[in-house]
């Protein structure tokens, strides 16, 4: 075959591949991408939803943003939010999914894998009422189990007060998610050859040391993937907080999404709505490929 017909079949190979790719790159560019740049420009302006002006302020809303105490009170408990997840959900992940691939409780698996991945499927709104309820200071049952054991001492209306209501609401998020990610890493463990640990276990090393040597190195880019995921999810995070505690007491468990929310939907100021959604983009974004870049260097 001569370089000419070489090239004419690469090329229709190129074409062909281009006309398969375009639904979803239409899909794409009409729903991800064509929003997006449409957020960074509708922040340079100052509008309502019920207005068909706008009013072009520049960099005022990003200058309004940065000066409001909220914010940082926000952004804060956004990285909390993710640092917790990112140990408890993926880190905790990890080593549950190692546990019930051992032989002594392999057998158990799937009554253990249905438990804990039953909270996950359920939905956010009933998640975030039947918390609210557990953690009632005199009826809920989480107070009540505290009396219990004997502590009653430590009784708090734990979403009540400033100091605990975001770390009551992460650790719904933690009960929440924990089995979804636990079942990320059963799925990819799966594929781990069973002559690896025989040899590890030929060779003397104990569990920990086969955890670390073997499933840790094994399941890297599944720890990559959760690990965006649960970084994304943490800065999207909405639902939970707005249902318990609609980012109170005071704005101590504000985070983006209820701080966009209120701009947005309640003051009706989509310009400064804009602003913020540009702020979680970016940030995710940025911590992503930070990530990324750090997993690709221990790669090579």
């Amino acid at each position: 075959m001569s370089d000419w017909d070489g090239s004419m079949n690469l090329y229709s190979n190129k074409k062909l591949a281009l006309i398969y790719l375009s639904p979803a790159l239409i899909i794409l560019t009409v729903f991800v991408f064509y929003p997006i740049i449409l957020n960074f420009y509708n922040s340079a302006f100052n509008f309502s939803s019920f207005s068909i002006v706008k009013n072009y302020v520049g960099f005022e809303n990003y200058k309004k943003l940065f000066s409001d105490p909220v914010f940082y009170t926000a952004l804060k408990n956004n990285f909390v939010y993710t640092i917790i997840s990112l140990v408890v959900q993926v880190g905790g992940g990890l080593v549950l999914a190692a546990i019930l691939q051992e032989k002594f409780i392999k057998k158990f698996q799937p009554f253990f894998r249905t438990v804990l991945f039953l909270p996950s499927i359920l939905a956010f709104a009933i998640v975030g009422l039947l918390w609210q309820m557990l953690y009632q200071p005199d009826i809920g049952a989480v107070n009540n189990i505290i009396r219990f054991l004997g502590f009653s001492d430590f009784n708090h209306s734990w979403l009540g007060d400033s100091s605990t209501a975001i770390y009551a609401v992460i650790a719904v998020s933690q009960w929440h998610f924990l089995g979804y990610i636990m079942m990320l890493f059963l799925v990819s463990m799966q594929s781990i050859p069973v002559s690896l640990y025989e040899a590890s276990y030929i060779d003397g090393a104990n569990r920990f040391q086969t955890f670390i040597n073997i499933t840790v190195p094994q399941v890297k880019q599944m720890i990559l993937v959760a690990s965006i995921f649960t970084i994304v999810e943490s800065f999207k995070v909405f639902d939970d907080v707005y249902i318990m505690t609609t980012g109170g007491p005071g704005n101590s468990s504000q985070v983006l999404g209820t701080m966009l929310y209120k701009a947005g939907f309640r003051n009706d100021n989509m310009g400064y709505a804009s602003t913020i959604a540009v702020i979680i983009f970016v940030v995710t974004i940025l911590i992503s490929v930070i990530q990324m870049i750090i997993t690709r260097s221990d790669s090579e």
